[in-house]
This record gives C-alpha cells, sequence and structure tokens, in this order.
C-alpha cells in the first residue's frame, strides 16, 4: 500500500522561506512521478508544480514559477518543495501526489496516490 507524508507546513512572513518534504513509502518511488499542488479556503485545488520519475524535468505553474523549486531524492524515497519569496496568496494546503508514470502531468486526475496535506500560511 502506498503511503505519501508531508511535513513542512507552517506559518511564515510575507517574503519568508518554507521547504515541504513529501515522504513516499510502500512502493519504488523512482517509478513515480510526482507533483505538488493546493488548496486555498473557498477555492478548487490548483496544480503547483511537477517532476519526473528521473527528476530530471520540472514544470510549474505560472504563479509560482521562480519562486517555488520542485526537486526529489530517489535514494531517500522523497521530494521536496523549497518555496522562496511567500506571498499570502500562497497560503493554502499543500498536497503530495504520485502516480506510475515517467513523464509529468499538470492533471489532478492524474494522481492516484495523495497525501493528507500540510497547511501554509503566509501572513502580510
Amino acid at each position: 500500500q502506498v503511503s505519501l507524508v508531508e511535513s513542512g507546513g507552517g506559518l511564515v512572513q510575507a517574503g519568508g522561506s518554507l521547504r515541504l518534504s513529501c515522504v513516499l513509502s510502500g512502493r519504488t518511488f523512482s517509478n513515480f512521478g510526482m507533483a505538488w499542488f493546493r488548496q486555498a479556503p473557498g477555492k478548487e485545488r490548483e496544480f503547483v508544480a511537477a517532476i519526473t520519475s528521473l527528476g530530471d524535468t520540472t514544470e510549474y505553474a505560472n504563479s509560482v514559477k521562480g519562486r517555488f523549486i520542485i526537486s526529489r531524492d530517489n535514494a531517500k524515497n522523497t521530494q521536496y518543495l523549497q518555496m522562496n519569496s511567500l506571498k499570502p496568496e500562497d497560503t493554502a494546503v499543500y498536497y503530495c501526489a504520485g502516480r506510475i508514470a515517467f513523464f509529468i502531468a499538470t492533471r489532478e486526475e492524474s494522481y492516484g496516490y495523495w497525501g493528507q496535506g500540510t497547511q501554509v500560511t503566509v501572513s502580510s
């Protein structure tokens, strides 16, 4: 059974940084394309960033491009989201998602495995 567990969320001031982590267990991590999504209060869940199973290609939502960096360490079964220059509009629950595939996907329905989410709050 696949399990995804996020950590690293919290409260930060605008302009600050946070790093989210997501650990996958139960299957071979290097077989999974991974992504981060987020859901703000009253809004639908949206794509943030994705990375291929080997970590050689990444993709970002326009709203975070240049500020967030997605990465992974296949030896540690972990993906990361480094979030810099945070803005109040980045406040959301951030979800880790995985799929057994090589290529990147940005649509929520492409991912079959999800974490429980971690809250990120950015104060102005």
